[in-house]
This record gives structure tokens, C-alpha cells and sequence, in this order.
């Protein structure tokens, strides 16, 4: 595909710009995804809930999670990106409020489910309207910014929770994320259009300020049937690597604060604040990785070396770093060593995401996304309650967390050989596009 469409100064202003408006949103997203492990033990001591409980409540979020993210094409035909942004974040902040009104088992279960369906489609959508405004050689760092959210709201905005927490309670920390989230619609509305590299859904009228390069990007190039793209052999490995990279991100999202109090006697405030320590390493680790790649792919490396060897070897050494964790007693080390182990695997996300983006003519992008994060949030859905389960029958809560670290490492470990053997963008580029008529394929 060209990147020949014009990048004159205004232009990339206003690229990173609302590149900058999606990554807010997305660290509100992650907000919302983190509030449950930094309340879990206030909820604990609160309500009486035990480990599987919480784990219960974290897994049934990846349930209906995995189900949105399904609907993101359809979203994207059905509504424009501006409009579908909007209601999905209005979703996530009233998914705040049920919480605080009635502090019940049975209200949180559905809360968290309603608030896993409205944050579904949301990665897919968040990644398109991206992507619209960045030519695919491009795509890594704001793909990378945008995975770097969890990271950003782990930093930035943990410790802030934590804070709020411990002096005005649980319930203040929900308020304050749903007001956040109504905030960003305000200046969504006022600020957002769509970019010239990807044809969004359904357009408003008088948006086309971007149509005269569309041509250009290529995002008329014809559909492909969706089975042609989900079966090659990039798109499968990459999802069970993605997923099993998911699983420790879910576990760090709704146990790490509970692992670093209960497991290694950190104390409550001094958890939630540690919290940011491996989101730290991880940001580190995918804003180099996609910087450098983005300029060698735009020289003429491979996307094979670079958005799958290259991530792929990094889930390898997380793998064997969280291996470890059963035989380590020093607390300071073990947070080191979880902290390494999730920032070597998590710059899977953007880099990954940009392979697949590669692989699926444009206008399927939404959708070839979606299902894709869809099938990655599957390890959400086993890991949160798998682990509270065995913190439950461990013999002590630090070798619970451990075991369950050691279980998700060798599992990432085998799907991080496998994505290198079968992973090849190019290659499933071209197959993907086998029979369309000569002229239709990208340049």
C-alpha cells in the first residue's frame, strides 16, 4: 500500500493530535479495566468477598468482552467512529455508578459485565480511527501508544485511585473514573473527524475532508471473503499469542495490588502505587520496539522480522522469567522479575496488531480487528478467576500468585515458538488477495 498520501506539518499535527484524543480515551478504557484490582481488597474487607470471588468477577468481565469485541465491525458500518466512540464511553461511565448506589455481589457481577460488553468493541474501534490517520509503515508507534494506555492509566492513574482509595473509599474511585469518561466525550465531539488512510463506516454528511486521498491509500481496495483472512496461518498464531500474553495482562490488571499486599506484605497504599512498576518497563520497552520498527519497515525491513520475530522473542523471555517466580523469596525481586517479565511480552500488542492490520484490505479493517482482540481477550476470561482459585488452595497467598505467574509463562512461552514458526505477514498479505481482479490490490 502507498504512503504517498500528502504529510505536510499541519497534517501530522493534526494526526497525533487525535492520535493523543484515542490514547486518552484509551487510558480511561484501561481505568476502568484496573479499578477492580486496586479496590479488590477494600471490597474484600468491605463485603466479605474471598479470592475466587474476585477472580469470578474479574473472568465474567472477559466473557461479555470477548462477546463485544464481535460487534466491531458492525459498529463501524452501523455508526461512524465519532458516534460510536461517544456512546461506548458514555456505556463505561454509567457501568461506574451501579457500585456505588447498591454494594452487592450480584451488582458488581453485572455492572462488570455490562461494562466488559461496552468495552469490547471499543480496542478495534480505538486502533481504525488510529490507523486512519497513519499510513501502514507508520503504524507501530501510535499502535504502541494506544497498547501503552494500560501502561499510562497503570502510572499515571493507579496511584491516583490508590490515593483516593485508601482516604475517600472505593466508591469516590468509581465516581471519579465516570466523570473522566463523560469529560472526554466533551471534547471528542468538539475536536474529532476521521482520516484520510482507512474508509470509516458510516459517514456523516459533509465529513469527507479527507476523501480526495482515499483513492490514494487504497481503502477502496475490494473485500476478501472473512473466512480467507481468519484462516491464515499469521492471524491464528498471532491470536493464541496474543492471548496468552492477555492472560498476564488480565492477572497483573485485577490480582498484581492483591499479589504485592497479601503475597509479598507490601502494604495497601504501597501496592496500588507499585502497581505503575511493570506497566513502567512495558511502556519502556513498546515505544522502542515500534519507534525503531516503523523506521526500519519504512527502509525496507521485513514485518516479519520486526512485528513478529521481534515481539515473539521477547514473550520467550518473559516466559522463562515468570518460570522463576516460584523459587524466589525476596519480595524486591519478585516484583522485579514480574515487572521485566510483563514489559518483555506486552509490546506483543502493538506490533502484532500492526502485522494483522497489514494482512486485510482496508475497509476490513474495524472487523478483522475486532474479531482479533476478540479472540485475544479469551485468556482474560480463563486467567482472573483461575488465579483466585489457586491463591485459594495454595498453602500461602504468595505461592498461589506464584504458581499461577509460572502456569501463564510456560503457556506464552509455547504459543511465542509457534507464532514464529507460522507467523509471516507478507506471505498471507498476498494470499489473502489472491483472486481479487488485477488493479485492485493495494500498492
Amino acid at each position: 500500500m502507498t504512503d504517498a498520501v500528502p504529510a505536510d506539518g499541519a497534517l501530522r499535527r493534526r494526526a497525533w493530535g487525535l492520535t493523543s484524543l484515542l490514547v486518552a480515551l484509551y487510558v480511561v478504557n484501561y481505568a476502568d479495566k484496573a479499578v477492580l484490582g486496586i479496590i479488590a481488597q477494600s471490597l474484600a474487607d468491605e463485603l466479605g468477598f474471598n479470592s475466587s470471588q474476585i477472580g469470578l468477577v474479574g473472568s465474567l468481565f472477559f466473557l461479555t468482552f470477548t462477546i463485544g469485541g464481535f460487534f466491531a465491525g458492525a459498529l463501524n458500518r452501523w455508526l461512524s467512529l465519532r458516534w460510536a466512540l461517544v456512546i461506548l464511553a458514555v456505556c463505561w461511565a454509567a457501568a461506574m455508578l451501579p457500585m456505588v448506589a447498591v454494594a452487592a455481589f450480584s451488582v458488581l457481577i453485572v455492572s462488570r459485565l455490562f461494562l466488559g460488553f461496552a468495552e469490547g468493541p471499543s480496542s478495534a474501534l480505538l486502533h481504525t480511527a488510529a490507523y486512519s490517520w497513519h499510513p501502514p509503515a507508520r503504524r507501530a508507534l501510535p499502535g504502541a501508544l494506544l497498547a501503552g494506555a494500560a501502561s499510562i492509566a497503570k502510572i499515571a492513574i493507579a496511584p491516583i485511585l490508590a490515593v483516593i482509595t485508601v482516604n475517600l473509599g472505593w466508591r469516590a474511585a468509581l465516581i471519579t473514573l465516570s466523570v473522566a469518561g463523560l469529560l472526554w466525550c466533551v471534547v471528542w465531539l468538539a475536536t474529532w473527524k476521521d482520516g484520510p488512510y482507512i474508509a470509516g463506516g458510516k459517514q456523516p454528511k459533509g465529513s469527507g475532508d479527507s476523501t480526495s486521498v482515499t483513492s490514494v491509500s487504497g481503502a477502496d481496495e475490494p473485500a476478501v471473503p472473512w473466512v480467507r483472512i481468519f484462516t491464515t496461518r499469521t492471524f491464528i498464531s498471532a491470536a493464541l499469542l496474543v492471548m496468552s500474553v492477555y492472560a498476564l495482562v488480565t492477572v497483573v490488571l485485577t490480582w498484581l495490588p492483591s499479589y504485592f499486599e497479601k503475597g509479598l506484605g507490601y502494604s495497601r497504599l504501597e501496592a496500588g502505587s507499585m502497581f505503575a512498576l511493570p506497566s513502567i518497563v512495558g511502556l519502556a520497552m513498546m515505544l522502542v520496539t515500534s519507534v525503531v520498527g516503523d523506521r526500519l519497515i519504512s527502509r525496507g525491513a521485513t514485518s516479519r522480522k520486526l512485528r513478529v520475530i521481534v515481539p515473539s522473542t521477547g514473550v520467550l523471555v518473559a516466559g522463562v522469567l515468570l518460570v522463576t517466580l516460584p523459587g524466589i523469596s525476596t519480595p524486591a525481586l519478585a516484583v522485579l522479575v514480574v515487572s521485566l517479565g510483563y514489559g518483555c511480552a506486552t509490546s506483543v500488542f502493538p506490533l502484532f496488531n500492526a502485522a494483522i492490520s497489514e494482512i486485510c484490505p482496508p475497509r476490513q479493517t474495524a472487523g478483522t480487528l475486532g474479531v482479533f482482540l476478540a479472540i485475544m481477550a479469551i485468556g482474560g476470561l480463563v486467567a482472573p478467576y483461575a488465579t483466585g482459585v489457586i491463591v485459594d488452595n495454595a498453602s500461602t497467598p504468595a505461592a498461589g500468585y506464584a504458581t499461577s505467574f509460572q502456569i501463564i509463562g510456560i503457556v506464552a512461552s509455547v504459543c511465542a515458538v509457534l507464532a514464529l514458526v507460522f507467523a509471516n505477514p507478507e506471505r498471507d498479505k498476498v494470499l489473502v488477495r489472491r483472486d481479487l481482479p488485477v488493479g485492485a490490490h493495494a500498492t
